[in-house]
């Protein structure tokens, strides 16, 4: 897979904005079969950073009400991604 089709967005909440300042920890929602390794790559190639640490883990969609019905939302993989202390991403 390509860089672009491993990691599919940042993950842009209040939790991740914080991580990102605090602890140098950013947040992507990735595909779902990407291993550490590609998302590593993926991110070194992306935002031209030293990568020291990725975590993972599989977010499970949540039931709805909809006017046709109960319907389920999509199983998404979110990567959480730990940078060099003297490299940044600008999201912003």
């Amino acid at each position: 897979m390509h860089a672009t089709q491993i990691i599919k967005r940042p993950l842009i909440t209040e939790k991740c904005t914080w991580e990102g300042a605090r602890h140098n920890r950013y947040g992507f929602v990735v595909h779902m079969k990407a291993t550490k390794v590609q998302i590593r790559v993926a991110i070194a190639s992306l935002y031209k950073v030293r990568v020291e640490s990725v975590c993972t883990q599989i977010r499970k969609g949540k039931y709805r009400r909809t006017r046709f019905g109960p319907a389920k939302t999509k199983d998404w993989k979110k990567a959480t991604v730990q940078l060099h202390p003297d490299d940044r991403i600008d999201l912003f």
